[in-house]
């Protein structure tokens, strides 16, 4: 009878060892499966080919390296199901310059000019990629958009457009500044109140007319003949 009552402990306390251990390894397999998760949201996607559809950015900051352009976590997250790997860097770029949505950045011929030329120093008189001025780097955009050669000088060229009213800004229109006295300064107005010109202080770069700067100094807006026409001869994407 002690034999048998023995027995039982013994065969009790067995399994409450067994179930412990059990439990313990349990808890073990669960730790080490956790620590194996990995969350999503550190993850930053590259550019990749042209959209088939246009992707619009969210208004928000966003981070950039030499490979090209890329979206912050909170972009990327707003964009939902789709993938901003999929839109071109292009109009990442200059949505982003122009404070517009990418789709709206459609001459990608005119914003590749642009990209080429962009960050290019300011050299009084310089005419190449080693340093340009102003009026030069107009010559350079309406040759590559246009086709159409421009006078040399800012007034010059301020003299050969018709004036438009600054609400009829249409891409491509000149508009003119008095930096140094008279018509001094020119640039290529692109669209959302921005242009792009070669600035004495930055370079190649784009800038808001409402900045307090260039409003200060605006005074007035050109249209060169034949730009309307050249302008539709260049197939959108």
């Amino acid at each position: 009878m002690i034999r048998s009552i023995l027995l039982a402990v013994t065969l009790l306390m067995l399994g409450v060892i067994n179930s412990a251990e059990a439990q313990k390894s349990t808890k073990n397999g669960t730790a080490s499966v956790q620590s194996e998760v990995k969350f999503l949201e550190d993850i930053e996607f590259g550019m990749g080919p042209f959209p088939a559809e246009p992707i619009v950015l969210s208004k928000g900051p966003s981070t950039a390296n030499n490979s090209g352009v890329y979206a912050s976590k909170k972009t990327t997250a707003s964009l939902g199901s789709k993938l901003i790997e999929n839109a071109h860097s292009l109009q990442l770029k200059f949505a982003l310059l122009l404070n517009t949505e990418v789709e709206a950045i459609e001459n990608l011929h005119l914003f590749n000019l642009i990209d080429e030329w962009f960050g290019t120093r300011y050299r009084y008189g310089g005419t190449s990629k080693s340093g340009i001025d102003c009026s030069a780097f107009m010559q350079v955009m309406y040759a590559g958009i246009f086709g159409l050669s421009l006078p040399r000088t800012a007034r010059e060229q301020y003299k050969a457009t018709r004036r438009i009213d600054r609400s009829s800004l249409k891409e491509g229109d000149l508009v003119f500044f008095n930096t140094t006295g008279g018509v001094s300064h020119v640039g290529f107005y692109l669209q959302n109140n921005k242009f792009v010109h070669a600035a004495s202080s930055t370079g190649v770069t784009v800038s808001d007319l409402d900045d307090s700067y260039w409003s200060r100094r605006y005074i007035g807006s050109g249209r060169y003949e034949g730009s309307e026409t050249f302008a539709a001869s260049f197939a959108r994407p």
